[in-house]
């Protein structure tokens, strides 16, 4: 008679390997991309992130962590070399045997290029000399080196549902045995993209005509979805105050475009955009962040993202 201990033990031995497995380890480079990731590897395992909030993707350095993270992944999911050009040395000799997917470059990703005339330095007279040098942004941005697209195609959600797809597609073969899942929670976050979508189509239908202005141009996707347009971005080349010369043109083409709001980004010093707008009747108390260096990481990062865009712009309707 075999004793209950040893049928117990011929029982799991039995059982298939898989219930034990390790999850497939899995890096992504920003925390919106990690968002997505996180929720189609929910109930399985919790992909790595590389750049942390607060950071700039467009030159980063890896912390010993997350140079051991990428030396070990088994697959890598990135936005693209224009996002972050200073990632391919690292993927190339850390992550040489990891599969690496560039989510700029699959044929489902709407791509749109870097809009030309988008910053009110391009009308600029007054600092014409300047300009022509070379300029490199206080957030990474290279004026005159950047790659075609513009890379800020996570902030268009109908991009963020054709990579859960690709994510899911590609985890799957990894990790076959738990394809059902990641194909499930896939699906499960594309639903809830599309109702955020038809939310987020009707809040900006209540923006008709509002004038904004960031001062970095990385929102095209979101304003394109929504049919929201920036009337301009300005890409100022540091944390100094500008000359008088350069308040006053800024202002001149502020109040020509009848612009309501302008919005910083958490890498400006604020008291600049303040500076700036001294005077005028712009509204001034709006932050947009294409990352979301405060929203929480994991599987809600970027939803929350995207409903806090559309909050922000919000502040610039007129209150009635």
């Amino acid at each position: 008679m075999v004793r209950p201990a040893l049928l117990t033990g011929l029982t799991l031995c039995l059982l298939p390997v898989y219930s034990w497995a390790t999850p497939p380890r899995v890096v992504a480079d920003i925390a919106p991309l990690h968002s997505i990731v996180a929720q189609v590897m929910s109930g399985v395992g919790h992909p790595d992130l590389l750049v942390q909030p607060g950071a700039s993707p467009h030159s980063y350095s890896l912390r010993p962590s997350e140079a051991e993270a990428l030396a070990q992944a088994e697959v890598v999911f990135w936005i693209s070399e224009d996002l972050s050009p200073w990632l391919e040395s690292p993927l190339e000799n850390l992550a040489g045997s990891a599969q690496k997917v560039q989510m700029l470059e699959l044929s489902a990703t709407i791509g749109h290029p870097f809009r030309e005339g988008a910053t009110f330095e391009s009308h600029s007279h007054a600092d014409e000399d300047h300009n022509e040098e070379h300029e490199e942004h206080d957030d990474g941005h290279d004026e005159h080196h950047h790659g075609e697209h513009d890379p800020h195609a996570w902030l268009d959600p109908v991009n963020g549902k054709a990579w859960a797809d690709e994510i899911a597609r590609v985890l799957s073969r990894v990790d076959p045995s738990n394809a059902e899942t990641y194909l499930q929670n896939a699906q499960a976050f594309q639903d809830s993209l599309d109702k955020l979508t038809v939310s987020l189509s009707e809040r900006a239908d209540r923006l008709e005509g509002i004038r904004f202005i960031v001062f970095h141009d990385a929102y095209q996707y979101f304003e394109r979805r929504f049919n929201l347009q920036a009337a301009g971005a300005i890409a100022l080349s540091d944390a100094s105050d500008p000359s008088p010369a350069r308040i006053r043109e800024i202002q001149t083409l502020v109040s020509e475009l009848g612009v309501t709001c302008a919005f910083t980004e958490p890498q400006y010093n604020p008291g600049l955009v303040d500076t700036v707008f001294e005077g005028s009747k712009v509204n001034t108390i709006g932050v947009m962040d294409p990352l979301g260096a405060d929203i929480k990481i994991g599987t809600g990062h970027y939803t929350e993202l995207l409903n806090r865009l559309m909050a922000s712009l919000e502040l610039c309707r007129p209150q009635s």
